[in-house]
């Protein structure tokens, strides 16, 4: 039954990481999930106070850092609060408009969209704050990848 348990657990944590890739999947949920099942099919007593301050810790650096990648992206190319809300409508929408490529060109097409409606501005500076939309998701999804697999290591080292 060990082994139904940890391929459960491994899913949740796979899920997880898609979840860098498709933001509509909930990445600290699933982690937090198979964690949480990990004490429940094995046992809590691994899991200190401290492992789970550290991983709080890790969840909220998840949460900033989408939210401050996204932010630097936008406002280094000229954007405005507009463009980030266009990018991440964009971000959401784009995967179902456009399977595979459309994690990239919603956002894109989202802050273009934004800077154009919203202020008015001119279809070069527009496609620039897309553009800048799209390296701060590229940025993000690298940095949540980076403090996902410390917290999952960080799980591994203190179950194993």
């Amino acid at each position: 039954m060990e082994v139904v348990y940890w391929i459960i657990i491994s899913i949740l944590l796979v899920v997880a990481f898609v979840g860098l890739i498709y933001p509509i999947i909930p990445s600290v949920l699933f982690l937090l999930a198979g964690f949480l099942l990990y004490g429940a099919f094995f046992s809590f007593e691994p899991f200190s106070w401290l492992f789970w301050l550290i991983q709080g810790l890790f969840v909220v650096l998840l949460f900033a850092a989408d939210y401050v990648a996204n932010l630097i992206g936008i406002k280094k190319y000229g954007g405005t609060k507009a463009g980030i809300w266009g990018s991440t409508i964009g971000l959401l929408a784009g995967p179902f408009v456009i399977p595979i490529f459309g994690i990239l060109i919603g956002p894109f097409i989202g802050a273009i969209a934004a800077e154009l409606i919203v202020h008015r501005r001119n279809f070069s500076e527009s496609v620039k704050v897309g553009f800048g939309s799209v390296i701060g998701f590229i940025s993000s999804v690298i940095t949540k990848t980076i403090i996902q697999v410390i917290m999952v290591g960080y799980f591994f080292i203190v179950v194993l």
